[in-house]
């Protein structure tokens, strides 16, 4: 096993480890974001549509998985490679399996194990699965908490590339990513997603300073700044459940918070912008398969927004913590002690949670 960079972080720190094989006020931010209350958000009309993957904008991150599993020699494809429904004898079906700080597979991206050539195509999928405008974020986050691109991650790929269904896996510390090319039935971002940042190490000051992903906390925010006293009083739970509880609940499920059906019209824009910026980091492809499943449950009237009173840490009602949930759509934001996210969307409630 290869040294892996030690950063402090208590909780992450406590997650499944490697495979066997000047400070700004968060009042103040809102203000200064308030002007996203005006923008108007995507109607129901003008959704994208979902994207085959024979078109060019999916194809080149899968092409190049395919590219890379062809360079692939016997040593590499036993440590990396597995059937499509492998089972991991501790971690169940290993493809679709999501922690907040895990390793898939054994190597290290940027090792010996791969040749530079590899290493740049592990990059070039990386870049084609991520919106240009998030690659230098995503690149801080890396730098934050593993050591840069590659330091600290692993790859897995599922399948064989070209010849039937195949899914292409990048792990880490924070990370969480896929590439399938629609091979996953009924599942966006190819199955569960993760995605976090401790810009400073371990626990935040208020306001996350220098965090690239509390932007979307700050929209979700300016959601309940617009709700009066008795939407807040609904919007409000007393309690973050457990942050890995991100399976599906279906039709018949209690979600926690304020029904999106019970706001107005105003307000339900601002959830559809809220659900526009976390898909935003993502290919655009990814992004509308992610649309089209919330559409084919009935939409975010199906859903509801909660926010948890425990995690306030300067007592100003910029909640850290917060959940848009609905019938086979978790999108949970956890900002204390820094940002953890899970993300679990399908067109279907049936697809099951390997967490």
């Amino acid at each position: 096993m290869q040294d892996r960079r030690s950063v402090s972080c208590p909780d992450c720190d406590a997650a499944p480890a490697a495979s066997p094989k000047k400070n700004v006020n968060r009042r103040e931010f809102l203000a200064r974001s308030g002007a996203v209350a005006g923008l108007a958000a995507l109607s129901t009309a003008a959704l994208p549509r979902v994207l085959s993957a024979a078109e060019p904008t999916l194809a080149k991150p899968e092409s190049t998985v395919k590219k890379l599993f062809d360079t692939l020699d016997e040593k590499q494809r036993s440590s990396i490679c597995f059937a499509w429904d492998h089972q991991d004898k501790s971690r169940g079906l290993l493809r679709t399996r999501v922690a907040n700080n895990w390793h898939i597979t054994e190597p290290q991206i940027n090792s010996d194990f791969f040749t530079k050539d590899q290493q740049g195509m592990v990059r070039e999928i990386f870049e084609g699965l991520i919106q240009k405008d998030w690659h230098a974020k995503i690149d801080k986050q890396l730098e934050d908490d593993a050591g840069g691109f590659g330091e600290n991650q692993n790859i897995a790929i599922f399948g064989k590339p070209g010849d039937g269904k195949f899914e292409f896996v990048m792990t880490g510390r924070h990370m969480t990513l896929r590439c399938d090319g629609n091979s996953a039935d009924h599942v966006a971002f190819g199955g569960p997603i993760f995605y976090g940042h401790a810009a400073s190490g371990g626990n935040e000051d208020p306001g996350h300073p220098g965090n690239v992903f509390w932007e979307q906390a700050v929209v979700a925010n300016s959601v309940y700044k617009m709700l009066d006293g008795k939407q807040r009083d609904k919007a409000l739970v007393a309690k973050t459940p457990r942050e890995q509880k991100v399976g599906f609940q279906g039709d018949k499920g209690t979600f926690l918070g304020l029904p999106v059906a019970d706001m107005t019209s105003d307000q339900k824009e601002l959830v559809q912008k809220t659900l526009q910026k976390l898909v935003e980091p993502y290919r655009q492809s990814d992004r509308d398969e992610a649309i089209a499943a919330i559409k084919a449950q009935g939409g975010l009237d199906k859903c509801s927004l909660a926010f948890f009173k425990d995690s306030d840490y300067d007592k100003d009602e910029v909640w850290d913590n917060w959940r848009l949930e609905g019938p086979a759509f978790v999108w949970h934001f956890r900002g204390n002690p820094h940002v953890h996210v899970w993300a679990n969307v399908a067109s279907s409630p049936d697809v099951k949670l390997n967490a």
